[in-house]
């Protein structure tokens, strides 16, 4: 059974590993040649490919296969979903904002990490001891900037929303049922006053089991 797990979840963590890394090398090349206004469009493809393969790792917590609660996976994932289908893919006018290339180094550098730890821990059964520190420590960093990114690219992006009126569904219609997608982004920004605190004590905890004892002993 583990081997068989094994032949599933090295493959899967180590294509995304280089997915993420084959997006950071476009955001640098970008930044470097033609500065923040390029980034969307030069890694907008492997940016929706890597995000979105993501939906297996809530699939892979529902199926109990991994050790990762639902509760922290879903809202993960969730919201950088909603990052690159729901905001940068309906509102153009946000994509060259610089929070973009911010978003896309944050992303990209913590999904390098993680999926290659995942990926060793596999296929070797545990991981050498600064790849275990990077993938619980980097987070300091990288989730606060992540977070503001999306937060500021979403509440940037609302006016166009609205404008544009994308997603949305008016009465009369159909099913008898309207939608609001401008007022939907706002709930979902909403959530990140809860969410976001929980996430990162989440992570806090994650890294006193897997460091702490390391730590006590320096």
């Amino acid at each position: 059974m583990a081997s068989l797990k094994a032949l599933y979840f090295v493959p899967y963590n180590a294509c995304l590993a280089v997915a993420w890394l084959y997006v950071l090398i476009l955001t640098v090349q970008a930044l470097a040649r033609g500065g923040p206004s390029t980034v969307y469009a030069t890694a907008e493809l492997p940016l929706q490919i890597a995000q979105t393969a993501a939906l297996m790792e809530i699939i892979h917590s529902i199926l109990g296969i991994v050790r990762s609660p639902v509760s922290a996976t879903l809202p993960q994932i969730a919201s950088r979903l909603f990052l690159v289908w729901g905001v940068l893919y309906p509102a153009p006018q946000v994509r060259e904002h610089v929070l973009v290339a911010s978003l896309l180094l944050s992303w990209s550098i913590t999904e390098i990490v993680r999926y290659s730890f995942f990926a060793v821990k596999e296929a070797f059964g545990s991981t050498p001891a600064p790849l275990l520190w990077l993938r619980y420590s980097m987070f300091y960093v990288l989730y606060p900037s992540g977070i503001t990114s999306e937060v500021g690219l979403a509440y940037l992006a609302l006016p166009y929303l609205k404008a544009s009126h994308v997603f949305s569904f008016d009465m009369p219609n159909k099913v008898n049922f309207a939608v609001d997608y401008y007022l939907v982004c706002i709930l979902i920004l909403l959530t990140y006053i809860p969410g976001s605190p929980y996430m990162y004590t989440y992570m806090m905890g994650q890294r006193k089991k897997a460091l702490g004892k390391k730590d006590k002993t320096s």
